[in-house]
């Protein structure tokens, strides 16, 4: 399709190529069909990230893979281990490493481990030549350049050493995320050297006489074909016969939706995912991780990916043997951001919620550089709260793999602390990124500098105060259904003091934070709807925080005021039983789904005899406790709809639920139509995908690299024919129609096919 790329021309071509199905080896089937996922991520858990490589070697053996080279590690004394230096260098960290520090991770207070990708990525140096004629040699440690999905990164282990990682954590309760990218490969063309060819290749596991991928007894790739290899090419950016990738050459300046979607990010090799073969590689690939045991997907890039892929990519992994995951990505965004109303709707539009970027940039803002007031930042979590459909899901952070440490921006104990606090406790699901509990900083402001070998650069000390702070507060999380479910009140703010109040029904927490280190602030009396009577600090004063007193004033109760001194943080909370009686939802996995697919319900009452309702249908109860329900989505219309449980006759509060029409497929459609300044070109159809023939829900803007041609890939069911029109909307919202009889199109039937349309002319 010209208008994306000169080698989406051959999807005809893709399209007909058969992909072959995963191995028939009894081991593998087996896995396929009886997933040993623990469960989803939910806002109880604290998350824990590690860049496996740079957290600690539990196996020397793997530091140097058979047939990798010894220049891709970091060991200048010969002594087999990782110096911890060269950080552009393997370090040594692997699974076993992990596993080894899982005492210590459960001690703290972790309930999900987020790692690297775990597949097979490029295992070459990667040259960038510097100005005067250096070179500066890096590799793919950090997982980001795939090379075989279907393989393991031996410098982190072998599939069985991944499946004990998956076990040791489910033993203790924990679960495992992993980050998954299909935005693209590794490099392709070096930008140092002239764009000389470089790499950017994928490749498969052999196949046997099936067509079936073929593995050994312990899981791995093996040499079925006896001709010396174990893998085979498939793509290749530099001989793209097949179309895989869009080889439009990097994004450099194009801040245009296009830009981001469809051109290079750092001349990493970009998918093409408007391409029928690539859909199937990659959906076949997530569900095959899926079969291992994992909990959830990190997606990475997700601001460069387009968004139908992306919602059919996680439909595909949702309605796989397992039921559904916890699915999060990594839509990067500044502050503030002309991508902002993009980024808050991705996933209402996707399934995938997001890294909170908004809630990074804000708290590093306020608690780091003090350049936001803690007023400023209190409007943010109001705003986002009420911006976000799910905001207990998005992911929240002060740091990780992609940013400056915030120990480097914030090196004094007390404002680190406090925002530690803040975060454990503020909406979304935290994260913390390995070593944050150790105060681990970094020798400049560069991510690569923040990615520092553990075991070389800090103790595992579960004394610090930083992670007795996350061990404290991860089980009030825990306990409290407050933090994990609940809404968010600014009950006092200034420039340095924010007084912040979680409420589920009548569970309640509240948080008091004075982020300058050596100033005290009197806080004046606040009104409330604590009962009256003295409350513990919740970090029994770790933080400095004491007991506060509530009193009735006339008739008002009130927390009495107190002094915040330099750095402290008080925490009074509330935690009295809801009963069994009233059923009340707190969180649901996933947000969205097909009739049939597995929903999970999180919250408190939902026990004993119960009905769970999709708007008016009743849908089939698989099990249930107080805090859980597992369910079936029933067969109801498609588009949003309100889940409630019923008990007796006490209805739940409702919960949004996006009921899909079907396995997604892409259709990619194409219009010739002028416009005016501050005019779009929009899809409204007969569908919920393209709005019901709503205007208000139609399709987000068409894009136009080609101007007047307009196109975009859209989500819509398999196998469906339905109509629709192009509409033009203004920035004043002003909606113009097409003329004439509605347009009629059919949807591929394949699980993992796309269509485009005609170019249309607009009439």
């Amino acid at each position: 399709m010209k208008v994306i790329g000169k080698r989406l021309a051959l999807f005809v071509l893709a399209a007909a190529l058969v992909l072959p199905a995963i191995s028939v080896n009894p081991r593998e089937a087996e896995a396929l069909t009886a997933s040993s996922a623990l469960s989803p991520v939910t806002p109880k858990d604290t998350v824990y990230q590690i860049i496996t490589d740079r957290f600690y070697d539990g196996n020397t053996s793997n530091n140097i893979p058979a047939g990798s080279s010894a220049a891709l590690f970091d060991d200048a004394n010969g002594d087999g281990k990782g110096d911890g230096n060269d950080l552009k260098l393997y370090q040594g960290g692997d699974w076993q490493g992990i596993i080894d520090k899982i005492p210590y991770l459960k001690n703290m207070g972790v309930t999900a481990v987020w790692i690297s990708a775990p597949y097979e990525n490029r295992d070459t140096v990667i040259e960038d030549y510097q100005p005067g004629g250096s070179m500066n040699k890096w590799t793919s440690f950090h997982g980001y350049h795939v090379r075989n999905y279907f393989a393991t990164n031996q410098h982190f282990g072998l599939m069985k050493d991944f499946e004990n990682l998956r076990d040791a954590l489910h033993n203790q309760g924990m679960k495992l995320v992993i980050d998954f990218v299909t935005n693209h490969t590794s490099r392709w063309q070096n930008p140092t050297n002239g764009n000389s060819p470089e790499d950017g290749k994928l490749y498969e596991p052999d196949k046997d006489a099936s067509g079936n991928y073929a593995f050994n007894a312990a899981g791995n790739p093996y040499d079925y074909n006896n001709d010396g290899k174990i893998e085979n090419l498939i793509a290749d950016p530099n001989n793209d016969v097949n179309g895989w990738f869009h080889g439009l050459g990097d994004r450099a300046g194009d801040n245009s939706r296009y830009g981001f979607r469809h051109k290079e990010l750092g001349s990493l090799a970009d998918f093409s995912q408007e391409n029928a073969n690539v859909v199937a590689h990659l959906e076949k690939a997530a569900t095959f991780w899926k079969s291992k045991g994992v909990d959830g997907f990190r997606h990475d890039a997700t601001l460069h990916m387009n968004p139908a892929f992306t919602k059919g990519l996680k439909d595909a992994i949702d309605s796989a043997a397992g039921g559904p995951l916890t699915h999060f990505g990594e839509f990067f965004i500044s502050r503030p951001d002309p991508k902002y109303d993009e980024f808050r709707t991705f996933p209402d539009r996707t399934g995938v919620n997001n890294l909170d970027f908004e809630y990074y940039r804000s708290a590093t803002n306020a608690f780091g550089n003090f350049s936001e007031t803690m007023s400023t930042f209190g409007n943010m979590l109001t705003q986002t709260s009420a911006d976000y459909s799910y905001e207990n899901q998005a992911v929240t952070f002060l740091d990780n793999h992609d940013v400056t440490r915030f120990r480097y921006i914030q090196s004094n104990n007390k404002p680190y602390h406090a925002a530690l606090a803040t975060l454990m406790t503020s909406r979304g699901t935290p994260n913390i990124y390995y070593g944050t509990e150790q105060y681990m900083s970094s020798a400049d402001s560069s991510d690569i500098a923040g990615r520092s070998f553990m075991q070389k650069a800090a103790a595992f000390d579960e004394t610090t105060t930083a992670f007795k702070v996350i061990k404290n507060l991860s089980a009030l999380r825990q306990s409290n259904e407050a933090i994990a479910y609940g809404t968010t009140s600014i009950l006092y703010s200034t420039d340095n003091v924010l007084v912040y109040q979680r409420q589920f029904y009548d569970k309640q927490v509240i948080v008091a934070v004075n982020r300058q280190p050596d100033i005290s602030y009197t806080v004046p009396a606040i009104n409330t709807t604590l009962p009256v009577g003295t409350y513990a600090d919740g970090l029994s004063g770790l933080l400095m925080g004491a007991s506060n007193t509530v009193t009735s004033v006339s008739g008002q109760n009130k927390i009495s005021s107190f002094t915040l001194s330099g750095g402290e943080v008080n925490i009074l909370a509330y935690n009295p039983s809801l009963g069994t009686t009233v059923p009340r939802i707190g969180d649901v996995v996933s947000t969205s789904g097909r009739p049939g697919n597995t929903v999970y319900i999180y919250g408190t009452g939902l026990g004993g005899t119960a009905t769970v309702k999709f708007g008016t249908v009743a849908a089939t109860i698989v099990s249930n406790n107080d805090t859980f329900i597992e369910a079936v989505v029933p067969a109801v219309a498609a588009g949003s709809s309100s889940i409630t449980v019923t008990k007796g006759t006490n209805v739940s509060n409702s919960f949004t639920y996006e009921v899909l029409s079907g396995d997604q497929v892409q259709v990619i459609f194409k219009v010739n139509a002028t416009t005016t300044v501050g005019q779009n070109i929009h899809i409204v159809g007969s569908i919920p995908e393209l709005g019901g023939w709503d205007a208000a829900k139609s399709t987000e803007a068409m894009m136009n690299p080609n101007y007047p041609v307009w196109f975009l890939p859209v989500s819509v069911p398999k196998g469906t024919t339905f109509e629709f029109k192009f509409i033009k909307k203004d920035s004043l919202g002003n909606v113009i129609w097409e003329s004439g009889t509605n347009r009629s199109f059919t949807s591929p039937a394949s699980s993992t096919g796309t269509s485009d349309t005609a170019v249309y002319n607009w009439s």
